[in-house]
């Protein structure tokens, strides 16, 4: 007698078992036919995938509406994010008609993809804490992993340790901050299942990636969880396509001295190659912008590539100009012959840009360009 009511109560709780896990099945699946993403998609996601996704969906939403005066300007900032282009589009009847929202989703979207191609990177968007809010669809071709890969993860568990703090300081909020419009631009680490062939592989055998980001960071009075940094992230080439004539190439050694120089810095700056050699870069660089090589200095030791920002640089005979400089760490060109020396010397290889023309050319802001002038 024991064993069968035993044996009932078994077969009841395995029966109210099933009805949870079938309920739980049609709940989750009711919530990703939810979510704005393609129906190949949606099939592939598992119920964690679903609560992240749907977690990052919320929040994005959210966002948009903290940060939109009126419901017509967050539907108007939604159709600048394809992967969040799920939410309903309103015109002055309050209805559109099923082919005329069709036609507006495709025109968006395609200029949606014509502002990333013009980026030649991919547009992520931050919590305070590092959660991965959003990021544009095509940041598989930078990094090897897809959006839904991604979003709702926190970018700590993708970047350089020894990068960890220098993220949490352009994360870090303050009044003082969002009131002014203070930019972001820093480089980080991030790993990266792209191969040099550009193939997809595993995060196991993942290699790093140097990104530079730049962006702005906006904060919500009503929800300060939703506080975000919008970055637009652009990876650093290992080479670089020289620009017409208003771009130079050169080569220092790791304090920033000249060791080579191209040609073309005769007519953007005045001087000669030879002139450069041995001389720091830091002699041609505006008194003013010496921070900004510095930390351009900082990264490449540290990351092996940076981008300097704009800086002004002296030119010969008087003024300056605004330029520049795209860097990377690179093995010597000078290979040693000898098999005792296991480690080739490191150079630096910097690409400038010029970006603008002479200014101020009668002031004189270093004892060289008083000297040049005479020798001009």
């Amino acid at each position: 007698m024991m064993t069968a009511d035993k044996e009932k109560r078994r077969a009841i709780s395995r029966e109210a078992a099933r009805r949870r896990r079938r309920v739980e099945s049609e709940v989750f699946g009711d919530l990703s036919r939810l979510l704005p993403l393609q129906p190949s998609i949606r099939t592939h996601l598992d119920k964690p995938s679903i609560i992240r996704l749907t977690l990052s969906y919320i929040r994005m939403q959210t966002l948009l509406k903290e940060t939109s005066g009126t419901n017509a300007g967050a539907s108007h900032m939604v159709t600048y994010l394809p992967g969040v282009a799920g939410a309903k589009e309103l015109n002055r009847n309050g209805r559109l008609d099923k082919e005329e929202k069709v036609t507006e989703e495709l025109m968006s979207s395609e200029e949606s993809n014509m502002y990333l191609r013009i980026l030649e990177g991919f547009l992520m968007v931050l919590s305070t804490e590092g959660d991965m809010i959003f990021l544009s669809d095509n940041v598989s071709k930078y990094m090897g992993l897809t959006q839904t890969e991604l979003m709702g993860h926190n970018i700590f568990e993708y970047t350089h340790p020894c990068d960890h703090e220098e993220i949490r300081h352009n994360l870090r909020l303050t009044t003082e901050e969002v009131c002014c419009s203070q930019k972001r631009d820093f480089v980080l680490r991030i790993k990266s299942a792209l191969t040099h062939r550009g193939r997809s592989t595993s995060l196991k055998s993942a290699t790093w990636k140097v990104l530079h980001c730049q962006g702005r960071a906006k904060m919500c009075v009503a929800s300060s969880s939703v506080s975000c940094v919008l970055l637009t992230c652009r990876p650093l080439p290992l080479s670089h396509t020289l620009l017409s004539t208003h771009t130079f190439t050169s080569q220092h050694s790791m304090d920033m001295r000249f060791t080579y120089c191209d040609q073309r810095v005769i007519s953007l700056l005045g001087y000669r190659p030879e002139e450069l050699l041995g001389r720091s870069i830091y002699d041609l660089c505006h008194t003013l912008d010496t921070n900004c090589l510095n930390k351009n200095h900082l990264n490449l030791c540290l990351k092996s590539q940076s981008v300097s920002g704009q800086y002004r640089m002296l030119v010969r005979g008087g003024g300056y100009v605004w330029v520049e400089s795209h860097s990377a760490v690179i093995p010597s060109v000078r290979s040693s012959r000898s098999r005792h020396s296991s480690h080739q010397p490191l150079c630096i290889l910097c690409v400038t840009y010029v970006l603008s023309g002479v200014e101020e050319p009668s002031l004189k802001l270093s004892l060289d360009q008083s000297i040049n002038s005479y020798l001009c």
